[in-house]
């Protein structure tokens, strides 16, 4: 699993007109599926006499996550739902949820052109949509004796690995947070920049920060 991925910086909602119905996309940033059904629910309260309220969602991981989901809200199957969040699945973005809420103009669009339609509006929204990156880490302790403390910490601040807190027993303990992935490079570099004197030790992943892209 790869150890970052962009999801939405911000929600966004935009709007365009195919054959006189009104496509209105809502987009937000969600990390489950309790949040994304929340978000889909407050869209169909905003646009109460919407006809359909079509929607998909990834809460979690791009690829890896099994949040997801999707519904044609009473169009055609295979119409909405799908496309939908085919071209969430396209576009790499994970803890995202779409709404696109529809409202009928009187002209029929047919199987093919109400697929084009929501993913289309799909589309538009994700090419507006302002991103950041998600990084997954490794909480870490870097043990080091005193006489390597100034050196172990230019060290981490040469790699921008920034340092959480310090404790100080019979010997110094930097406590960090590291990009899941980099471990073994980084106990490696630690281990010949000490001459095998200092050590990294870790735990589990966490989901880690955001970074704005």
């Amino acid at each position: 699993m790869s150890s970052c991925y962009n999801i939405p910086a911000e929600n966004i909602c935009v709007e365009q007109e195919i054959k006189r119905s009104r496509f209105i996309t809502d987009i937000a940033q969600v990390e489950n599926k309790a949040a994304a059904l929340t978000f889909i629910q407050k869209i169909q309260q905003r646009e109460p006499d919407a006809r359909h309220h079509c929607w998909a969602y990834i809460a979690g991981h791009p690829v890896e996550s099994i949040q997801r989901g999707s519904s044609d809200a009473g169009e055609p199957q295979g119409t909405a739902g799908k496309p939908m969040l085919n071209v969430l699945q396209h576009k790499n973005i994970g803890e995202i949820v779409v709404v696109v809420s529809r409202y009928f103009g009187g002209i029929k669009l047919g199987a093919g052109g109400l697929v084009r339609a929501y993913s289309s509006s799909v589309q538009q929204a994700i090419d507006a949509l302002p991103l950041c990156q998600r990084i997954i880490t490794i909480p870490a302790v870097l043990h080091t004796p005193f006489a390597l403390e100034n050196n172990m910490r230019h060290l981490l601040e040469s790699l921008s690995i920034s340092i959480k807190n310090s404790d100080y027993l019979d010997h110094v303990q930097l406590h960090i947070d590291i990009e899941q992935g980099t471990e073994s490079a980084l106990k490696a570099t630690i281990r010949n920049k000490s001459n095998g004197k200092a050590s990294l030790k870790y735990a589990m992943a966490q989901k880690g920060s955001l970074i704005a892209k």
